[in-house]
């Protein structure tokens, strides 16, 4: 997540990291300004509501790509506007300050932000599965990477997931050497580049890391350690826009649901739609790599697995607290759900 690349898990200890994460984090809080008033500022002369929107660059995004390029929103009256942020330092930042209404944002990110006392609730899913630990030649467990580099993203769900899996192998962070990238490209390209022995990626940037490297494998799809349909990102909203207008985030849940659909109906057009202008790779590799994250806006059977991955990064020194009950809100997801059943018993993933 952090915007700097070769800091190792020794040389950050866990206080220092809590501190770093922290202090950026609550800065952002700190500066928050209602969401819900921005939003009718911007609203647009034609009575559309305005949404200003951030994202990541994975493939848990699609939903809301699809949402924007498609304007899936508009018959509901809202439109969103997307700020482009190059780091996912830049999506907690704008999120957490308020400059943002909602974003598609990493569970794990998302609880740093709840830590440190930003307004800011799930509200619906975005994407599952999709996170990928890709080792070099040679390494096909987790006893063969002590002594090996790891390259992830600061306090993001792809250093969640090699933290759990070595712990399940009874190991720790102190038997590695863990280093921290800015971007999703740069991160793929140190590993491809054989800059790094393993690598924790979103797809389809994962894909594209196994097919560069000679002789790469898979250590973990996530599935082995957590189970089927586990979280990546989420769609979270901050608090004075969900109590001020929350028929606005309702237009967006439903916009994105539909997304999901048009996806499941016809995923190679939405890629079409969505390659070169959101995810930098050829629409071939694109295509490979679908079906390992694909789009659940329903992620209601995820409400554990957020709390449990909580007790993780507490362990991790990220956060003091695990994440509480409120943090999470299904309401707005479930009356989206009660008021467009066509819709909803028309997905294929979905927690009913």
């Amino acid at each position: 997540m952090c915007e700097r690349c070769g800091n190792t898990y020794q040389t950050i200890q866990h206080a220092s990291r809590r501190g770093f994460l922290r202090g950026g984090v609550a800065a952002a809080a700190s500066l928050a300004i209602p969401a819900g008033l921005m939003s009718a500022s911007d609203a647009a002369a034609a009575g559309m509501t305005t949404i200003k929107a951030t994202h990541g660059s994975g493939l848990c995004n699609l939903g809301i790509f699809l949402a924007k390029e498609r304007e899936l929103a508009k018959d509901d009256g809202v439109e969103l506007d997307f700020v482009v942020t190059p780091t996912t330092t830049d999506v907690v930042t704008l999120f957490g300050a308020g400059m943002v209404d909602v974003s598609v944002i990493p569970y794990s990110n998302f609880i740093t932000l709840v830590d440190a006392g930003a307004p800011v609730r799930i509200v619906a899913g975005a994407g599952v599965e999709g996170c990928v630990f890709v080792a070099a030649e040679g390494i096909t467990k987790a006893e063969d990477l002590k002594g090996k580099t790891i390259g992830t993203f600061q306090a993001d769900t792809l250093e969640v997931l090699p933290y759990d899996y070595l712990t399940k192998a009874g190991m720790s962070f102190a038997d590695v050497e863990v280093k921290y990238f800015n971007t999703s490209p740069e991160l793929a390209a140190a590993f491809i580049n054989g800059g790094i022995d393993a690598v924790c990626h979103i797809e389809p940037y994962a894909t594209q890391c196994l097919q560069e490297r000679a002789g790469s494998t898979v250590l973990s799809d996530g599935i082995d350690v957590y189970g089927k349909g586990y979280s990546d990102c989420v769609l979270a909203a901050r608090i004075p826009l969900l109590e001020e207008n929350p028929d606005a985030v309702k237009a967006v849940i439903k916009a994105m649901m539909t997304a999901q659909l048009q996806s499941e109906q016809d995923t190679e057009k939405a890629l079409e739609d969505t390659v070169g202008t959101y995810y930098k790779t050829s629409l071939e590799a694109l295509k490979l790599a679908q079906s390992r994250q694909p789009v659940m806006i329903d992620q209601r059977n995820n409400t554990d697995f957020f709390t449990e991955r909580s007790e993780s990064m507490k362990a991790m020194g990220y956060v003091r607290n695990t994440l509480p009950p409120e943090a999470v809100d299904w309401t707005l997801l479930e009356a989206v759900i009660a008021e467009n059943a066509e819709l909803y018993g028309q997905l294929a993933l979905k927690t009913a």
